[in-house]
Order: C-alpha cells, then structure tokens, then sequence
C-alpha cells in the first residue's frame, strides 16, 4: 500500500507550506533548562513513590509564558513551532529520570558505589538509543495510525500550544482571535496556575521541612485486635499532585495495595509469629520485637517484589497483541521511511521530514559500540546484544502503547523486569554467576529500560508535532539534545541525594569486635556529607557479603583493620538517624530495590522463593477476579505512607470530574472526551505545579543538608520544645491544617464554571 502523507484527509495545525521560525537557539535552550529541572524534580519522584508524570504541559505552559514575558521586553512573540520545540527538548528530562532512577540506585543496593561515569553513560546511551529506535516507526505509529492511537498526554499538549498560540501562528493557521477573547485570557490564566502551584509547594516544603512549621507526615499505629497495623501519609504536595494526575483508578489501586500490606499482611504476621522464640528467615530478629516497618523489611518487600514482578510479566503478556503488531508496524515504518524519507527535503512535505534512516543506523550502532567496549558498564558482546534484540522489543512496544493508554499507564517497569528475568536466566545458564556479573546484567536492563521510556515519550511528543504541524526532524534533534543534557544532570544530582541521606554508623552499635586485614585493602573512601565536619580521616573500604557478626554493605575500615563505619546510603538505607542525633530523610527506591532482588536471587539463587511466590499469588488472584494486578501489586510494595497521600490527590480528582461533568458544557461528551479534558484542565496544571515547587524544594534541601546542619539542628530543637503543629499529643492532627487548605484550593481551582 504507497504511504499516505495526509490520512483520512487530517490537516494539521499549521500547515505544511507554512513558514515560520521552529528550532531556534532560545527555543532549545530554554527546552533543554525546563527539562533538567522537570527531570531532577522527576527523579525525586522516583525514588520516592517510583513513578512520575508527564511533564509536557507543564513545560509547554511555562515556555508560553516566558515567551510572553520576553515580549513585553521588547523580544519576539514565539510562534507555536518554537513553543512545541521547546516542550519536545524539555520532555526528555521526565522519561531519563524514570529510567535512572528505578535501576541505577540497584547498583549500590547490590554492594557497588554508585560511580558518576556509569550513571552518565547508562543515561546518555539509553536515552539515545531509545530516541534513535522510535524514528523509523513515526510514520507507522504518528501517521498511519492517526486514528486509532490517540496519544492522550500528546493530543492534550496540542490543544494548550494552540490554545496559546500567537498573532502569527494565527495568521499562519488562518485563525482570527480577538486580543482579549476568552482564549488569550484562558493562556493567562493557566499560566498563572502553573507557576503559582510552583510556588505553593515551594513554600509548603519550605515551611514544612526547613523551617519544621508543621510536621511532613502524619502516622497512626494500631493496637489490639490489630496489633502491628499502622497508617500515614506524607503529607506533602507533589505526591497530593501526583495522584490529581494520574487519576482515581490508578491511585486507589495503588493505595488499595499498601492497605492490604499494613493492614492485614503486617498485622497476620505479628498474630500469628508473636509466639516464635527463635527468628524466621530471612529475618534475623524475633517478629515479636519487631515495629511495622521491621515486617515490612523483612518480610512484606519479598511478598511485594514477587507480586509486582508478575503484575508487570502479566501486563506484558496481555500486551503481546500490540507487541506484535508494534514490531510489524516498526519494521514497515523503517522501510517507509527508506522510500520517503530518502528524497530530496524540496520534494518531501515540511511536515515529513525525519532524520535520514542511515544516519539512525548509524548511530545506533555507534551506541552499541560504545556499549560493548565502555569499561564501567562491565559488558560483553552477549550483554549488547540482548540490549540490541530487547532495547528495539520495547521501544516498539513502549511507543505504541502509550499511544493506547498514556505515558501513565504504560508498564515500563514490567518491561524491565522481564528484561532482567531474561538476562539472569541467560547469564545462569552460561554459568555467569556472582558478583561480577551484577553490574553486566543491571547495566543491560537499565539500559533497555531508559530506551523504551524514551521512545514511548518521544512519541508523545511527535503526536503532538503532528497535529500542530511542526517538522519531525527538528523534533528529533530537540529530543536528542534535551536527553543528553539531562542525562549528564540526573546523574550527579542522584549521587548527591544519596550522600545527603547517608549515615555513617559506628561499626561498635552494628558490628563490635570484627576486624579485616587492612593490607588487602586497596580502595580508599573518606565521610561525605554533614559527618565529614566531625572526621576527615581516610579510611580503607571493606564490602562484607554475609550477616556474619553483623549486617551486609560497605564499612569504612581504620589502618589498624577495626571497623570504623558502617555506610549506610540515603537511597534504600535503614539507619534515619545520625550519632549526633538529627534526621536523616532516607529514599526508598522501590523499583530499584525490587531490580536488585531478581538479579542476586537469579545470578545467587539466594532469593526467599516462599515470599516472592506468596506475591505472585496475588497478582494471580486480582487478574483472576478482572482487576489488572500491576498498580495493586505497586501498592503493595510501597509504603502506605507513600500511597495514601497519592490516594487523597485521586479523590480530589474524582470529586471535581464528578461535578464538572454535569455541566451543560460537558454533558454530551463522551467518557473519552472527559477524560482528555480532564487531563488539560486547571486543576491538571495547579496539581503539576504542586509537584514541581515541592520536588524541587525536596532537592534543595537534601543537597543543602550538610551546608545548614546548625540552622536544621535549632529549628528542630525550637520545633520539638514551642510548635504543637511538630510535636506534641496533637501535632498529627495540627499538621493536617496546612494540608487540607492546599488540598481544598487543588478541588476549587479543578472547578469549572457553568457556561451561558
């Protein structure tokens, strides 16, 4: 069938003959600033709950607005092009973070520091790759599949760059609006609430955090008959933001799923190993002894792991028809773009141009080679070429179901997990086993992992060019600039937020009397963060594997061979509390811990298979009874104090679509039509401006942790002897003041008015 440039009659936007300025130097620069700060905030987000959102509307309101803004200091209004430009370069910094942030911090979970060059180039060659890979299958996904893949979050920017658009993309668009007309106001007023969101949870944060106003969570434990039941939530705004996003199905799911694990799996375990008088594997301490949190630890992540690993395995295999379906339409796409895309760019519509197939060959060849011969990634050719075979599996995959059900909903954690699966199996059977093949395995699986992330952003984003009719190929080199520079940003930051949050335990409170032969001992380590003021020595570094005497993990070891420190990490690190006595914010890292355990249960076979198939067993059950297992089994795994906030975000949702729907505007839309209005309302972009203002404050304040450690010190002290809302008998209930009023002003704004 000949290739149909203009399906079912579409005309976009902008039309193809038009001309007006599109990849401009600010347009990028600006693109590419918004996406590592959207990634950095994003990456906060994944190591804390392990998800985010979307971040091309709110980068592509705030580019409006800024355009706007340097207008009235005498610079030139931006056309709708170089708006779509900017939010195209500024996407990429979401879908990295993702990738990075639920597999590297897996590397030092399983025994590794967590290097600054291996990050970067897991970031930089997975986002590349992932990029180059959805090209070839633009015009089979984008174009030909116009219709019947709708690209939710992608259409929903179209609509806000054109609600936005300006005087000459008008005019180019052959569109009259009157200066002042409810359309120009509605551009104002969404930008104000972007960027007043923004400053709401910055300042909540602050306050919260910083200053201890009030406390950043409230926790509830239980007594008989439920003994060992517990519920909190951090009350915090991007998580109320994230859960306005991404909607009440996905959100109560996941909360329905930590209200099973705190509330009857913890509680089951208590009743029923209060009696035990010796420890039950894999834990080492007596279940009567233990809190909430020591259950989970020990028992519930295992039940959680194994329940995510086969929701996410469950969710692809439903995907197969689409998988198959992706691949067959990836591979026409390249030979379309092949007999398109090779003519000359004066006999090839603006609207079609791609970067030249070749030059995508090549370079994805290139990053395989880089790949192979990288020495951080600790490959071989085996290892490239599973990240070939898989990296074009899922980025097919990834790109056409989030054209089926969004960014949100699509399983790209489950993709990863069946990669690792995979890889270890194959890694096991070649007698690949130990420590020394971790990182091999892990580099393979992040890497795939960032590549399909990419390519399912990618293709929102070119959805969008789509149908406001920007060109392709300077999309392409957008999404390819803002993916490098975030990716050289996201890896520092990460290192950062993990040496913000470790504690450097004294070896004599975890493991009195061990001593090593310090002469072996060749890598050398000092304190980083706050503790480093108190002791500047340096010490040996010593990685003990077995619990022999005392926990596994990294100690810092004097020249005489005793154990001075026990390291432990701020990302998925146990110890909240420094010898001096302030809080340490730990991350959890869930995804990355759950990465962890496939690869040493795998490549060790050291994994408590009775737990994880205890978890399997409910993904089993929900998808038996019609309910899709991978958020519930999400829920699971997190902390109930994580979901039940995100939870709260949902119910605002639901209560503010419930009542917009009966407007008589909205009344003859269909249940597709509200959603997508929904997801471009204000209360859409009030919620991503909550999450922006407290991620990035959340950022700030852990790298500035070890800088105001004696401001941080008095105001805890001032908080814990004059704040009732931060300590005290009420100081939970106090707390949920300030709460509700930011959670009150998210469902007023989401109001609509009823029009005349």
């Amino acid at each position: 069938m000949p290739y149909d440039s203009n399906p079912a009659g579409f005309k976009p936007y902008i039309p193809a003959s038009a001309r007006l300025p599109e990849m401009t130097l600010r347009a990028l620069i600006m693109g590419t600033v918004l996406g590592m700060i959207f990634g950095a905030s994003s990456l906060y987000l994944v190591l804390k709950v392990g998800l985010t959102v979307s971040a091309s509307i709110p980068v592509a309101v705030i580019a409006i607005t800024l355009f706007h803004t340097a207008k009235k200091f005498g610079a030139r209004e931006s056309t709708i092009l170089e708006n779509s430009i900017t939010q195209t370069a500024g996407s990429a910094g979401e879908s990295l973070a993702f990738g990075l942030g639920v597999t590297m911090p897996a590397i030092m979970i399983l025994g590794f520091d967590l290097e600054l060059s291996r990050v970067m180039l897991v970031g930089v060659l997975g986002g590349l790759l992932g990029i180059l890979m959805m090209i070839p299958m633009r015009r089979t996904m984008i174009v030909d599949a116009h219709r019947e893949l709708k690209y939710p979050e992608g259409t929903a920017c179209a609509e806000v760059l054109k609600a936005a658009a300006t005087e000459t993309s008008r005019a180019a668009a052959g569109e009259e609006r009157i200066e002042g007309s409810d359309a120009a106001r509605d551009a104002k007023r969404r930008a104000m609430l972007i960027f007043g969101g923004f400053g709401i949870g910055l300042l909540y944060k602050t306050l919260s955090v910083s200053f201890k106003g009030w406390r950043d969570y409230v926790n509830f434990e239980f007594g008989n008959p439920l003994r060992g039941g517990s519920a909190g939530a951090e009350v915090s705004p991007e998580l109320l933001g994230v859960g306005y996003i991404i909607g009440p199905r996905i959100a109560f799911t996941m909360a329905a799923g930590g209200v099973l694990s705190y509330l009857l799996l913890i509680p089951m375990i208590k009743f029923f190993g209060e009696l035990l008088t010796v420890p039950l594997a894999p834990a080492t301490t007596l279940i009567k002894d233990m809190g909430p949190d020591d259950v989970r630890n020990a028992y519930v992540l295992y039940i959680g792991a194994g329940a995510v690993a086969a929701g996410g395995l469950i969710a692809l295999a439903r995907s197969m028809p689409a998988i198959w379906n992706g691949l067959r339409g990836g591979l026409a796409g390249m030979s379309k773009q092949g007999a398109v895309g090779g003519k000359a760019d004066g006999e090839t519509l603006r609207t079609e141009r791609d970067i030249p197939l070749k030059w995508v060959l090549i370079g994805c060849l290139a990053i395989i080679a880089i790949i192979t011969v990288a020495t951080p990634l600790h490959m071989n050719l085996l290892g490239a070429l599973l990240i070939l075979v898989f990296g074009f599996l899922f980025a097919t995959v990834s790109s056409r179901l989030t054209g089926e059900v969004g960014s949100s909903s699509n399983p790209i954690s489950g993709m990863a997990v069946a990669t690792l699966l995979f890889t270890c199996l194959i890694f096991l059977l070649m007698g690949w086993t130990g420590g020394q093949y971790y990182v091999t395995a892990l580099s393979v699986g992040a890497i795939v992992c960032i590549a399909a992330s990419n390519a399912g952003t990618t293709s929102q984003d070119l959805k969008t060019g789509f149908l406001v009719g920007s060109t392709p190929r300077m999309q392409q080199y957008a999404i390819l600039c803002g993916a490098f520079a975030s990716a050289l940003i996201l890896g520092p930051i990460l290192l950062k937020l993990n040496d913000a949050g470790t504690v450097y335990v004294p070896a004599a409170q975890v493991a009195p009397g061990i001593t090593v032969d310090a002469s072996k001992l060749t890598e050398t380590a000092r304190l980083q963060g706050p503790q480093a003021a108190d002791d500047g020595k340096t010490y040996k570094v010593w990685q003990k594997t077995d619990t022999a005497g005392g926990p596994a993990g990294k100690y810092l070891v004097a020249d005489d061979g005793r154990l001075a420190y026990l390291v432990d990490p701020g990302i998925n690190g146990t110890h909240k509390t420094r010898p001096d006595g302030t809080e340490v914010k730990k991350y959890d890292a869930p995804k990355a811990v759950l990465m962890s355990y496939i690869i040493k249960g795998i490549l060790d076979q050291e994994l408590p298979w009775t737990l994880v198939l205890f978890g399997v067993m409910i993904s089993v059950v929900l998808e038996m009874a019609g309910v899709h297992a991978l958020a519930f089994s999400v829920g699971v795994y997190l902390p109930l104090i994580s979901t039940l906030p995100i939870a709260v975000g949902g119910m605002v949702r639901w209560l503010a679509d419930r009542r917009n729907n009966k407007l008589p505007q909205n009344a003859a839309m269909n249940a597709e039509e509200r959603q997508a209005a929904g997801d471009r309302s204000s209360g859409t972009l009030l919620a991503s401006g909550y999450i922006a203002g407290g991620a990035l404050a959340g950022i700030i304040i852990a790298i500035t942790a070890g800088v105001l450690t004696d401001f941080d010190s008095t105001m805890a002290k001032w908080a814990e002897a004059s704040n009732p809302f931060f300590a005290g008998p009420n100081a939970n209930l106090l707390t949920l003041i300030p709460y509700g009023l930011i959670i009150a002003l998210l469902y007023w704004v989401a109001r609509e008015k009823a029009k005349k």
